[in-house]
């Protein structure tokens, strides 16, 4: 009766750790979903970084590429860099290109928010993982992470900085864009018309500016010009100039000299703190600007896709640099000579 215990008890315990083991293969096969799976640590000499930049046709856009690729250097990484000159298909096209090299990683400055959601996609597919840099993106698309500065926070800064600025003088505002379904754009000029609200409110318990119109300058300092010069004729009533960007701003700038206005109608922007604005923020000629490091985001941006490809998994979906409005108050504590912007 004990042997025949002792087989029972043997044979069960044998069934019970039969239950408890899987083969290698079944255990592969429970994890299906590989889209978000971190790759293996690899030497930083045989990582290839793509670089697909929305356009290079602003000076904050070069300075942030220069500022990758010098990352990308110190770190012994390799960076394959393209340009997509504001074209959504060439962009796409770029990125396809990317994909074609096999490369580690892809760092994307998107054209449109929208558009560049099937790239996304399609890098998921092929295994490499992307992160996104400056511009927002749909949250559909397939990415770690979104690094920029904090373009409403900036914005708002700045807008509180204007309303105490025009205190007690009615504002007569036109907005100086970038292009049309730019997200980046939205949130600096919501950012400043919050800001701007706020601060009236506070001081004067009342509301008292007024949007007259809207120009687009596609980002450059020539679009800035073009656009100023036709919003001098749309509304000539203006007395102060909001741009997305300092680019614009300084086009602005010269448009509103030209027209012999440089005393009546105050420029500032909402983001980017390039050193020629800071040089005419010091002399007193241009307002304030929100302060958005090109070479600050891009640095962060490596630094967060070299985190993931050594396997850190705990990386934020959204990082955002600090932000600050720079006036003539300031302006010292930031303005660099050696600025590449």
């Amino acid at each position: 009766m004990k042997k025949l215990l002792a087989i029972i008890l043997v044979i069960g315990l044998i069934a019970a750790s039969m239950c408890g083991c899987t083969t290698p293969e079944e255990a592969t096969q429970t994890n299906t979903d590989t889209s978000s799976a971190v790759p293996e640590a690899k030497d930083p000499k045989d990582i290839v970084i793509g670089l697909s930049m929305q356009t290079l046709s602003a000076p904050y856009f070069v300075a942030q590429e220069n500022a990758v690729k010098k990352k990308c250097e110190e770190l012994g990484v390799k960076c394959v860099s393209m340009d997509a000159q504001g074209d959504v298909n060439k962009q796409i096209a770029g990125i396809e290109d990317l994909i074609a090299q096999n490369v580690d990683l892809i760092i994307l400055n998107p054209t449109d928010p929208k558009g560049m959601i099937p790239s996304t996609k399609a890098c998921t597919k092929a295994g490499i993982p992307v992160v996104i840099m400056d511009n927002s993106i749909d949250p559909s698309a397939d990415y770690v992470s979104l690094i920029q500065s904090n373009n409403v926070a900036n914005g708002e800064l700045v807008g509180q900085w204007l309303g105490e600025k025009m205190k007690g003088t009615p504002i007569k505002m036109a907005l100086l864009s970038g292009n049309q379904g730019n997200m980046l754009g939205v949130d600096r000029r919501e950012g400043v018309i919050r800001g701007l609200t706020e601060a009236q409110l506070r001081l004067d318990n009342k509301t008292s500016f007024t949007i007259l119109t809207q120009g687009w300058g596609a980002w450059s300092t020539d679009g800035g010009l073009k656009a100023a010069e036709d919003i001098l004729v749309a509304a000539p009533d203006i007395n102060v100039i909001v741009a997305e960007n300092d680019s614009m701003a300084l086009g602005a700038l010269k448009a509103v000299t030209a027209a012999g206005k440089k005393d009546k109608i105050l420029i500032c922007a909402a983001a980017d703190a390039q050193k020629e604005a800071l040089e005419l923020i010091k002399k007193g000629e241009y307002g304030a600007t929100g302060l958005n490091d090109p070479a600050l985001v891009a640095s962060t941006t490596v630094d967060t896709a070299m985190r993931y490809l050594n396997g850190d998994t705990n990386i934020p979906k959204l990082i955002n640099t600090d932000p600050a409005v720079i006036t003539k108050e300031n302006v010292d504590k930031y303005y660099r000579a050696d600025a590449d912007f």
